[in-house]
C-alpha cells in the first residue's frame, strides 16, 4: 500500500518556509548536475516555477513553449493559454530565471489530435477530453521527442502529479500518484502514460500544494506570480464550447426532441451540442423529481432525460485502455474508478479484455458514477494510477447505452 502524502497547510496567511519548499523532500533530488531538462512553458505560474525548480535541483534548463492554436480576436487575450501575451509571459520568466527560451509550432498537431477530435466527439453525441488528449499526443509525443532530439535527460511540465521512478536493477516499475494539493491533483488527464515516459518525465510540484507555488514564485521575483488561473478549455476561451464546435459543424445546432426512456415526449431541446449527460439545469422541462441527461441519440437527434437512479451507470465497456505498469492483467481485479475530472472515486471491479485488445469491462460495485461515451474512465489503487481507458458504451438501470468510437 502507497501511503498519503502528508497534509501541508495551505492558508495565504501563513509564512510559507522557501528553504523547506526547496527541501528535496519537496520537490525532488538535486540530481541535475551535467544533465539538460527541457520545461514546457505555458506563460502561467505552475510552468514558470517548473523551470525555476528544475534550476535549483542542478539542471541545464531550456525553456519551450507551445504555439498551439491562434486565437480569433486581435489581441489573442480571449485564450489566455494560447494567444501572443501567454507567449511573451513564458519568455519573459525565462529571462528573469536566466534560461534560454524557444518557441514551437505544434498548431498542425494540435489541431489534428485535439482540436478536430473535440468537434467530431460533440458532433457524435460524446463528452471528450481535450486537456487528456493534448496530453497523450502533443506533450508527451511531440515534445517529447522534441526532447529527445535535442538531448535532453529529461521533460519536465507544470501538472500537479508525482511521478516515482522505478529501479531498472531491480525491474521496480516508475509509478505514477496523485498530487499532493488534492485541490490541483491532475493524475485524471496522465493516465495514458507509459512506462518509458514516466521514466523520462519530471512533475516537480507533485509535492507542493498551490499556494506553496505561489510563495516560490513571489519569492524568486517571478512575473506571472500572481498571474490568474485559466479556467476555461484553452482554445475555446470565454466563449461556450457549444459555440466553437457550432461554428465548426453547424448542423449540431438541429432542434429535436426531449424524451424519457420510455420514448415520450417531454419538450424540445435546441442543439444536442448545448447538453451532456448527467446534465441537470437548463433542460427547460419539469417534472416531479429533478430529471438529469441520461443519454445523447444522434442517430435520432434526441435528448433522453429521466431520474438520477436512472442516469447512475452500472457498468461501462471501455477502449484506448492503457495500464501505467506497461503489464496487462491476466484476471479481474478491484480497484476504484473516477470518471470526472477530479471527481469522487467508486468502487469497481475491471475485467480486462485479451491482451493486445485494449478493451475492459468495469462494474460499479458501489453507487453508479454518472458517465458518457467519449469521457476517461481512471483506475486507482490507493493513491497510484494503475491505468484507464476512454468510456465505449455505458449500461444503466434503464437499457445500454452506445454509441460509435470515434478514435
Amino acid at each position: 500500500m502507497i501511503a498519503s502524502a502528508p497534509t501541508i497547510p495551505t492558508t495565504e496567511s501563513l509564512e510559507i518556509d522557501i528553504a523547506a519548499l526547496l527541501a528535496p523532500v519537496r520537490i525532488g533530488p538535486r540530481d541535475g548536475a551535467g544533465k539538460t531538462c527541457v520545461v514546457a512553458m505555458s506563460g502561467g505560474v505552475d510552468s514558470a516555477v517548473t523551470a525555476l525548480v528544475m534550476r535549483e535541483r542542478g539542471y541545464r534548463v531550456i525553456g519551450i513553449n507551445l504555439r498551439l492554436f491562434s486565437p480569433d480576436d486581435p489581441d489573442h487575450r480571449a485564450n489566455p493559454c494560447c494567444g501572443i501575451p501567454a507567449m511573451d509571459d513564458a519568455r519573459l520568466t525565462c529571462a528573469r530565471i536566466g534560461i534560454p527560451f524557444y518557441a514551437i509550432n505544434m498548431e498542425g498537431e494540435f489541431r489534428e489530435a485535439v482540436v478536430q477530435r473535440f468537434v467530431d466527439e460533440y458532433a457524435a453525441g460524446r463528452t471528450p477530453n481535450p486537456c487528456l488528449e493534448c496530453n497523450r499526443h502533443v506533450k508527451f509525443r511531440h515534445l517529447l521527442e522534441r526532447a529527445r532530439m535535442i538531448g535532453a535527460d529529461c521533460l519536465a511540465t507544470g501538472h500537479y502529479a508525482r511521478v516515482v521512478h522505478g529501479d531498472a536493477a531491480t525491474g521496480a516499475p516508475h509509478r505514477l500518484l496523485r498530487a499532493v494539493d488534492s485541490r490541483k491533483d491532475q493524475s485524471y488527464v496522465l493516465y495514458t502514460m507509459t512506462q518509458e515516459q514516466l521514466g523520462y518525465i519530471h512533475f516537480p510540484l507533485g509535492g507542493l500544494h498551490k499556494t506553496e507555488t505561489r510563495a516560490l514564485a513571489r519569492h524568486f521575483d517571478l512575473p506571472v506570480a500572481d498571474k490568474a488561473e485559466s479556467q476555461e478549455i484553452c482554445f475555446v476561451g470565454n466563449r461556450s464550447y457549444a459555440d466553437f464546435v457550432a461554428a465548426r459543424r453547424p448542423d449540431v445546432t438541429r432542434p429535436g426532441d426531449v424524451v424519457d426512456s420510455g420514448g415520450q415526449t417531454l419538450g424540445a431541446h435546441r442543439g444536442l451540442v448545448h447538453h451532456t449527460v448527467g446534465q441537470r439545469r437548463g433542460l427547460g422541462i419539469a417534472g416531479k423529481e429533478p430529471l438529469f441527461v441520461i443519454r445523447l441519440e444522434p442517430d435520432h437527434n434526441r435528448l433522453v432525460v429521466g431520474p438520477r437512479a436512472e442516469a447512475a451507470a452500472r457498468e461501462v465497456a471501455l477502449d484506448r485502455v492503457n495500464f501505467t505498469s506497461g503489464i496487462w492483467p491476466e484476471t479481474e481485479f478491484a480497484a476504484a474508478a473516477m470518471v470526472r475530472y477530479r471527481g469522487a472515486l467508486t468502487p469497481a471491479f475491471v475485467a480486462p479484455g485479451p491482451t493486445g485488445s485494449a478493451t475492459a469491462q468495469v462494474r460499479f460495485t458501489g453507487e453508479g458514477s454518472i458517465a458518457s461515451p467519449g469521457q476517461a474512465l481512471v483506475l486507482y489503487r490507493d493513491d497510484e494510477v494503475i491505468g484507464g481507458g476512454t468510456i465505449l458504451r455505458v449500461e444503466t438501470p434503464g437499457r445500454t447505452s452506445y454509441h460509435p468510437n470515434t478514435a
